[in-house]
């Protein structure tokens, strides 16, 4: 009633109420999800680059990076958490890593798993602390829980610059209450969405100038991500932009990930990321980065410090997977 009054008022003396502030449009990114670096260099793995030894995060802004994505786990120290006893990737953990990735002078993506530990397609484990929440109260927790996390980054100076609302939600998130597999798949699309718009609202009202994203792991198929997607904007979940994981054991082939981010960008107003991915490095970065309407802004590669076709070898040497992200940097002139 209040902002109402004051919008009445201001238009009275022929002024406009000021407008809320918008994120910027995302640039060019080219990104990683270093999220498994405490827990190595725990283990005493020091990272180098041509035996220089050096920082993980400076050796890929040496070699074009620009964007740290990092997972947060509500409770991972729980015994049943990802990180028993140790809480790796906690709010703790994360603060730490995000005065690491400002100071590098690189941009922060911060991934809500909604967990206590691993959210992905086939698991979306409520967190310990919500388990008796339900409706409006697990709505709630879901707020509360993001703005505090927020809150706290903002606090010692290192807001991120996107967000992810949920890991990977194409099959719901915090089970069994936004699980939209059961049969009243419909009617679990609305929870769903009440729960994404409440993590969506927290990071408006506490970073108003972070991106939001929807995460989806349906990189090479069209037909589930547009009905996702339309089922989303049918509710009226606001996002600023599209994340898809593109691993080829289960998201087809590089021309169906062509096909699909294509028909997304020609379709949806929002930007598009390839938000995970590992394989197909130059292939994959050439599809993420050339989207009709300018909509391709990059990738964020998954662990690579450690997983899979990793960048750098167990010793934590740099390999010459690296050099590739020189080529990309330079080809899409990412700064």
């Amino acid at each position: 009633m209040r902002t109402h009054f004051l919008a009445l008022l201001l238009l009275s003396f022929g002024l406009s109420a000021p407008a809320t502030p918008r994120p910027p449009r995302l640039g060019k990114v080219l990104g990683a999800d270093i999220s498994f670096l405490p827990q190595l260099e725990a283990r005493g793995i020091k990272f180098s680059d041509k035996d220089v030894e050096k920082d993980a995060i400076q050796i890929l802004k040496d070699h074009g990076f620009n964007y740290i994505r990092l997972r947060i786990f509500n409770n991972p120290a729980a015994d049943s958490g990802y990180s028993p006893g140790k809480g790796f990737c906690d709010l703790a953990h994360t603060l730490a890593m995000a005065k690491r990735v400002k100071q590098a002078n690189l941009k922060l993506l911060l991934d809500f798993h909604y967990s206590d530990t691993w959210a992905d397609p086939q698991k979306q484990f409520k967190p310990q602390a919500w388990e008796t929440l339900s409706g409006a109260a697990l709505e709630r927790a879901v707020h509360d829980y993001t703005r505090e996390v927020l809150q706290a980054l903002a606090a010692q100076g290192t807001p991120p610059d996107m967000v992810q609302v949920g890991n990977e939600i194409n099959h719901g998130m915090i089970w069994p209450d936004g699980d939209v597999q059961k049969a009243d798949s419909l009617a679990r699309f609305d929870t769903l969405a009440g729960l994404a718009k409440a993590g969506a609202r927290a990071v408006r009202e506490t970073t108003p100038t972070a991106l939001v994203m929807m995460h989806i792991a349906l990189g090479g198929q069209n037909g589930l991500s547009e009905l996702w997607l339309d089922r989303m904007v049918a509710r009226q979940v606001e996002f600023d932009v599209i994340g898809e994981s593109y691993y080829p054991k289960w998201h087809g082939t590089i021309p169906d990930l062509k096909n699909n981010l294509t028909a997304l960008a020609r379709k949806y107003p929002q930007d598009i990321v390839l938000v995970e991915y590992s394989e197909r490095k130059r292939e994959a970065n050439d599809i993420a980065f050339k989207l009709p309407h300018g909509k391709g802004r990059g990738s964020f590669i998954w662990e690579p410090l450690n997983t899979w076709e990793s960048i750098f070898d167990k010793q934590g040497k740099a390999n010459d997977l690296l050099l590739i992200y020189d080529e990309i940097s330079r080809k899409y002139r990412v700064r």
